[in-house]
């Protein structure tokens, strides 16, 4: 690949995040609007039925391989497409599409962390000393620069969902790596978003009707989420882990929170405040160390930490 070939390469993962952080702006505008649960549903709906043109044929041909492997594709879609889309849903009712952003940004943090817990990955400095800077930087992004302020009154209930629903994307990388499945990336995506689809029916269904219309207001967001979000972002990380390599693209998650600023400022007139940028920057400081410093903390070979999607 020539210099000028891997020079647009990088704008497959700038996309992506580019996406990915117009989905919390999406998040944030279907407050009081759409409920979470049907939300989740209607874009699962539209990406299956979306990727069903190209990828069903596959699969079904597939099918010996894919079959013993669909409960794993049903945990995988149920942490992913389920409980991480409707938390960050439910989180966006009570904070911002900054904060949330922040958060979701500590997903590589968080996978690193689990690795060593679930994979048996020796602990690095990076980690150790990064989850402190992180949390440290938390603290200060939550109380809205005044920490004392956690004792008085506590946190909104929207930043520690977020919390929750970085963890819970942190794992879905770390099993998405621990099993291997044996099948393409498309595939894999595809049947996990059709097992999320019927696992989210029942909770479409208790959704009040009012909560789950669709009328103009409704559709845009789940055409955003359903096609976009769902589908096009993907094929756009996929495409950038394929050239660069993904420790090269897990940088590209340092945009998130400065790319959904951008947005919530012109889109939802969110001010971000001096608070989101010091707490925020303090906080993806944490993430860069637990990236750079990959020192074993017991003097054992390095590692390479590799975050996965």
């Amino acid at each position: 690949m020539t210099d000028v070939s891997r020079k647009f390469a990088y704008l497959y993962p700038f996309s992506a995040i580019a996406l990915w952080s117009g989905n919390v702006i999406v998040s944030r505008m279907s407050v009081h609007t759409i409920g979470p649960e049907a939300i989740t549903f209607y874009r699962l709906l539209l990406a299956v039925l979306f990727m069903s043109t190209f990828v069903a044929a596959p699969a079904w041909r597939n099918r010996s391989v894919i079959w013993p492997c669909l409960g794993q594709f049903a945990i995988l879609g149920f942490l992913a497409m389920c409980l991480f889309q409707s938390l960050s849903y439910l989180a966006a009712e009570t904070t911002t599409a900054t904060n949330m952003a922040v958060f979701t940004a500590l997903t590589p943090l968080f996978t690193v962390t689990l690795s060593a817990v679930l994979l048996k990955d020796t602990p690095t400095i990076g980690m150790v000393g990064g989850g402190f800077l992180s949390l440290v930087g938390l603290v200060y992004l939550i109380s809205s620069g005044d920490p004392a302020a956690l004792l008085r009154s506590g946190v909104h209930l929207g930043d520690p969902l977020m919390f929750v629903a970085a963890v819970v994307y942190a794992l879905y990388g770390v099993l998405l790596k621990r099993w291997s499945l044996p099948v393409t990336g498309w595939q894999s995506t595809y049947m996990q978003a059709v097992c999320a689809l019927a696992i989210m029916f029942p909770a479409f269904l208790a959704t009040p009707a009012p909560m789950r219309a669709l009328n103009a207001e409704t559709l845009p967001l789940i055409a955003y989420a359903g096609g976009l979000a769902s589908v096009v972002l993907p094929f756009f990380w996929i495409c950038g882990v394929q050239i660069l390599g993904p420790n090269r693209c897990a940088l590209f998650m340092y945009l998130l929170p400065v790319l959904t600023a951008i947005g919530a400022i012109i889109l939802l007139g969110e001010p971000v405040q001096a608070y989101h940028v010091i707490g925020g920057g303090i906080a993806l400081a944490g993430v860069a160390c637990a990236e750079i410093l990959r020192r074993p903390l017991r003097g054992t070979p390095d590692i390479v930490a590799e975050i996965v999607d």
